[in-house]
């Protein structure tokens, strides 16, 4: 089977992590950039801000926010997180990943 027949291409799978509070807005910023789709777990650990157990809904608690996009769009993604991590606990990175989609 030749590479042209293949199934999957080239993608960009970015993980978010931050505070439950910044859940809308980080899914309208995905959306801005023409993000289709998204998962969002409630996740527990600890940090540079503190622990978060996520014992109690909606109080110091983190979500986890993965989506695959393009390369461009991950950049474009990231520099719009940077203006968020001032003011919350927030982290992002990324893999480059093959996909089908």
């Amino acid at each position: 089977m030749s590479n042209s027949a293949s199934p999957v291409q080239p993608a960009v799978l970015i993980t978010i992590i931050g505070e439950t509070v910044l859940k809308d807005r980080i899914v309208k910023l995905l959306k801005s950039h023409d993000v289709t789709g998204y998962t969002i777990n409630q996740v527990q650990g600890e940090g540079g801000h503190g622990r978060r157990l996520g014992d109690m809904a909606g109080y110091n608690t983190n979500i986890e926010i993965k989506t695959i996009v393009s390369l461009e769009a991950s950049d474009a993604i990231f520099w719009a997180l940077k203006e968020e991590q001032g003011a919350h606990a927030l982290i992002a990175y990324r893999h480059n990943v093959e996909a089908f989609f």
